[in-house]
């Protein structure tokens, strides 16, 4: 059974739309189960299911002649005389593959849902060639939320649901109580040090998450490093992974970086571009009031998923923690990050419209500072994410995420 994820109500008003459905994202974090789910939802028994990582199925969309494809695909059970329905999985894999899609949605009554795991490749070739003819959404490793569901937690008997289409503030933060937070105390800290992959999730034993957390990343470096991104050097890249691990929530220094590895910086930021757009890294930028002449251009820098950070750097709980609560800040719309040139900073701005502070166990000095802070910046609503249950105002704890 296919466990649902919050993108599948973001996407489903536009089933029945004319457009191709990119669901985009990192290898393994559940994309085909999306196509499988919406596979089995379409009524229609004019669809089919294509996995391009299977070569025989590669072969079909070589031909130059596009009506040649048309002959293939209806000999596999298409009938275009009326609504189809196409789903194909990874198709990053054949370069070709979006000028075929506009050919058959131009021509044909066709929906497409497709997936792909490299943005960077998506983006670059749909661009111009599916101008107005796609809708492109994103697939993260599961949020805390979906972790539960994945656990067949009934989380509506623990916490109250968010609308993530309104702002997240302090006054639609629900209230978990104490007893609530020490049941899920121990279910959050799993979900820190393995992370959010839906297959290392459901594994039961520690060295089975291990296992699967170690061949992700495996598959990640072997399929999407070595192959796709076709490096010169891929001793480089491979120690730079390591590093931009081990510096989890801290500001991307270009040019210590570029030192370190011996790597100009043209070519670092071309690595780094690579990591990002293939969903490995997250950076934000700077929060500028346009006012201020604060730190404005260096990002910081994020992981994918903390069980993979945990597993390969190490980190702290503060810094494991910062990480998995950014990750469940991207469903809530713009984060960026402020700092000032004294080194004082505010850990996330979300939507230009409230401070959040992410504390293992914070204190009412901490909320000071924050207020004060933020109040320098023209930002009235403020929100510390606390590792801990703590009764001060003002705060929340990570899991009502």
């Amino acid at each position: 059974m296919i466990k649902e994820r919050t993108l599948f109500k973001k996407i489903e008003p536009f089933i029945q739309s004319k457009e191709a459905l990119v669901v985009t994202g990192m290898r393994r974090v559940g994309k085909t189960s999306l196509l499988q789910y919406f596979f089995n939802k379409i009524v229609s028994k004019n669809k089919i299911f294509i996995d391009l990582e299977n070569p025989v199925n590669q072969k079909y969309f070589e031909e130059t002649d596009y009506e040649r494809i048309k002959l293939s695909l209806e000999i596999l059970g298409v009938n275009f005389s009326t609504r189809s329905f196409i789903f194909i999985d990874e198709i990053q894999l054949l370069k070709n593959i979006p000028s075929i899609i506009k050919y058959f949605i131009d021509h044909y009554n066709v929906k497409f849902f497709l997936t792909g795991s490299a943005s960077y490749y998506l983006k670059n070739l749909f661009a111009e060639s599916l101008s107005g003819r796609k809708y492109i959404f994103e697939l993260y490793p599961l949020t805390f939320r979906e972790f539960l569901i994945f656990k067949e937690i009934n989380i509506e008997n623990h916490i109250l649901a968010l609308d993530t289409k309104k702002d997240l503030n302090k006054d639609n933060i629900p209230h978990i109580p104490k007893a609530i937070y020490n049941k899920l105390s121990t279910l959050y800290d799993e979900y820190m040090e393995f992370g959010g992959f839906p297959e290392v999730v459901l594994k039961d034993s520690v060295s089975e998450k291990i296992k699967s957390i170690e061949d992700i990343f495996s598959s990640y470096y072997q399929l999407e490093v070595l192959r796709i991104g076709d490096f010169r050097k891929n001793n480089i890249i491979r120690d730079l992974i390591l590093l931009l691990m081990q510096r989890t929530g801290s500001k991307l220094d270009i040019t210590k970086i570029s030192k370190e590895l011996s790597v100009t910086r043209q070519t670092l930021s071309e690595y780094i571009s690579f990591l990002e757009q293939t969903y490995f890294i997250k950076t934000i930028k700077p929060f500028s009031t346009g006012r201020d002449s604060e730190l404005r251009k260096t990002p910081k820098l994020y992981i994918c998923d903390s069980g993979i950070a945990n597993h390969f750097a190490r980190l702290s709980k503060g810094s494991l923690f910062e990480n998995c609560i950014f990750l469940n800040f991207l469903q809530y719309g713009d984060v960026k990050y402020f700092q000032k040139k004294s080194g004082v900073e505010i850990d996330f701005i979300l939507n230009a419209n409230i401070s959040l502070e992410v504390k293992t166990n914070p204190d009412l000095s901490d909320i000071k500072k924050l207020n004060a802070l933020s109040s320098e910046i023209g930002i009235k609503n403020i929100l510390i994410i606390s590792k801990t249950y703590t009764e001060l105002d003002n705060t929340a704890f990570s899991f009502s995420l």
